[in-house]
């Protein structure tokens, strides 16, 4: 994925050897499992530092009652099996990170979120909530065990910017419903660059937010994106066009949005490479 595939190239250009989990028909020499099926080689996992666990569904397009079912199981079934394996190893690793999400929080308004907030509700806070427990096992083996509870990661090979940049660089972007809903964002360096940091520093476990430390409204980030790429943003998306488009799924991902803060993060002493918007956008996007 595309967190994992920039993770992967720094671990090894640091001299760490890297085994990736993959499905039987396509192993090519990583370990195989099948986490549908319940299948995998605990020998193959024994004696590792640390086990990186970033599957999952995606959950960017329109949520039909057989897509959330694939978008929980992924996570559910994925997380279980390797924390109730690695919870049998007699060399188990030390750490255990799992990816989650701030949707985790719900649509908490304008309330900041730090890891200490309560969950909330709806479809995407559920999935966080059983995703995060899935790894009991481990927790429980005593394997520290660190949730990285991404925001929205910004990157033009994929996620959510991927998908904005074609309207936007036609001139034709523009905010989503009223625009007051609060994206918590993060650089796709600074998203790999703190799971390295919890990977080496062993500073944390439990939930981690993986965000920067100052979100936005959709209406600023809107304007900065525009602003970088030096094209106009005059067209908003209403929020009746939006759910139209993609139902359950837009008010929770699109008009819904959470004010989350890295407390923990922070207080690990990660130092951000782009702590503010503008930026990581022009970072990202080549606009320096």
């Amino acid at each position: 994925g595309l967190i994992g595939g920039a993770l992967v190239p720094l671990l090894t250009a640091g001299g760490h050897t890297v085994v990736r989990l993959a499905r039987a028909e396509s192993a090519r020499g990583g370990i195989r499992w099948n986490p549908t099926a319940g299948e995998i080689d605990p020998a193959a996992l024994e004696g590792f530092d640390a086990v990186v666990h970033l599957a999952g569904e995606s959950v960017a397009r329109r949520w039909t009652a057989a897509q959330k079912s694939r978008i929980l199981d992924s996570r559910v079934r994925g997380t279980r099996l390797l924390a109730e394996t690695l919870a049998t190893l007699n060399a188990p690793p030390k750490t255990f990170l799992c990816a989650s999400a701030v949707g985790f929080y719900g649509a908490a308004g304008d309330e900041p979120c730090d890891e200490r907030s309560p969950s909330g509700s709806g479809f995407l806070a559920e999935v966080c909530r059983a995703w995060e427990g899935a790894a009991d096992a481990a927790r429980s083996a005593g394997i520290r065990t660190v949730h990285a509870r991404f925001g929205v990661v910004l990157s033009p090979a994929g996620g959510a910017l991927a998908k904005m940049l074609p309207p936007f660089r036609f001139g034709v972007g523009g905010r989503l419903g009223s625009g007051k809903q609060w994206m918590s964002w993060i650089a796709l360096d600074d998203a790999v660059g703190a799971l390295h940091h919890l990977l080496m520093s062993g500073a944390a476990e439990g939930p981690v937010n993986v965000v920067a430390p100052h979100a936005v409204m959709n209406a600023e980030f809107t304007r900065v994106l525009g602003r970088v790429l030096g094209r106009p943003t005059i067209f908003p998306v209403p929020a009746a066009a939006a759910r139209l488009a993609f139902g359950e799924m837009a008010d929770e991902m699109l008009l819904g949005g959470r004010r989350v803060v890295p407390q923990r993060l922070q207080a690990a002493e990660y130092r951000f490479r782009y702590p503010d918007l503008e930026s990581a956008l022009r970072h990202v996007l080549g606009r320096t």
